[in-house]
């Protein structure tokens, strides 16, 4: 192993141990500084430690890559996101100045940057896993799979888990690109596996929820997720949270390995696609119904619900009171958790379903127009 491989593991060991500790006591938070990758924490709450402006202010926008459907990752005073041209972006935080941009695919989709030792990993179209310099974008390692990536890595120790439409859940070398185990199921794997405890979790399309033995990709155990399921699971306290295709929001139980409760609008039925934020006893997802819906972590019932003018496939990211979220109709908005209410709003005109991300004080999301846009 030569030292770029050694450090890179180091560091993704150490930051991956960070998390593992914060979610010890609870709901865990990204660091007020980074957002690694989809999600921000490998239990994918959607939570930062960072705080923003109450009114904030559009800092910068960059224009190109076509569109945006992945979603920001933020290490390091840079921004990383994938683009439909088939290009990975770097961006500076404080300046939006390019740093890099480098063409890996024909395009890439919904899946996100993660960043740990120095390495940039994503998916594309083409069905490729890519390992990037951090600093350059200069190619480290691909590996081909199957069928199209649309699920975003999540680096864990000296590995990095990644989904394929091929239907399997894979875990590569973070150094090296060489899978290490390969998991199938009956069905793609679109949505980004939540690690807790040295086991993923994730509610696929063949509408189960596996819980695999990140070490070795060995099934733990499989319940019935309830019906097909692309939105990625957000594990607190000991729950998992994910809406399907069936109209319905599931809290299941890890420790019973059975539902919990299930949230359906009593009049308003449509598939949810956004994944859930999670903090301080309330779940915070977008619907395809054009709904924000708050809800209680505990019971399942509705605290609140806000009704946009087209539907949410953005997935929301908490900080303090505040949820923000991107939508369809063309807006970055701030809701307030204790009622739902628009706190903030920026009109951009163009859909927005990428998800946002927020480190140093400084919020981040692309437009399916091409515009990356940070907000301080």
């Amino acid at each position: 192993m030569n030292r770029r491989d050694f450090l890179a593991l180091t560091s993704a060991a150490v930051v991956h141990g960070a998390f593992a500790r914060a979610q010890e006591t609870g709901t865990a938070r990204a660091a007020a500084d980074r957002w690694p990758h989809f999600r921000g924490t490998p239990s994918l709450t959607g939570v930062s430690a960072s705080g923003i402006s109450e009114n904030p202010k559009l800092a910068w926008a960059w224009e190109g890559g076509d569109g945006f459907d992945s979603s920001p990752a933020i290490v390091d005073g840079v921004v990383y996101i994938g683009a439909a041209t088939g290009e990975v972006i770097a961006i500076g935080l404080e300046d939006g100045k390019l740093r890099w941009r480098r063409k890996v695919g024909e395009s890439i989709g919904e899946s996100s940057p993660a960043v740990a030792g120095g390495r940039v990993y994503i998916g594309d179209l083409d069905g490729v896993a890519h390992a990037l310099d951090a600093a350059d974008g200069t190619s480290v390692w691909t590996f081909k799979t199957r069928s199209e990536i649309k699920s975003s890595p999540v680096p864990s120790g000296e590995l990095l888990l990644l989904g394929s439409y091929d239907g399997s859940l894979y875990a590569f070398g973070a150094a090296d690109g060489k899978p290490r185990w390969t998991f199938a199921t009956q069905n793609y794997v679109h949505g980004v596996p939540a690690i807790l405890d040295g086991v993923a979790h994730f509610a696929g399309c063949d509408a189960l929820f596996h819980a695999v033995r990140v070490s070795d990709g060995e099934e733990s155990y499989q319940t019935p997720a309830t019906a097909y399921t692309g939105a990625s699971v957000a594990i607190a306290d000991g729950t998992a949270y994910f809406g399907t295709y069936s109209n319905q929001f599931i809290a299941l139980d890890l420790a019973k390995r059975a539902v919990k409760w299930t949230y359906e609008h009593p009049t308003r039925r449509f598939p949810y696609y956004s994944s859930a934020a999670v903090s301080g006893g309330l779940v915070v997802v977008g619907g395809r119904d054009r709904m924000v819906h708050g809800l209680d972590a505990a019971t399942g019932a509705e605290k609140w619900t806000l009704m946009t003018r087209a539907r949410i496939d953005s997935s929301p990211v908490i900080s303090g009171n505040r949820a923000f979220v991107g939508t369809s109709d063309g807006r970055v908005l701030a809701v307030l958790l204790d009622s739902g209410e628009i706190a903030w709003e920026h009109m951009e005109g163009a859909a927005l379903t990428s998800s946002p991300a927020l480190a140093s004080g400084r919020l981040v999301i692309g437009t399916t127009e091409g515009r990356v846009l940070c907000f301080q």
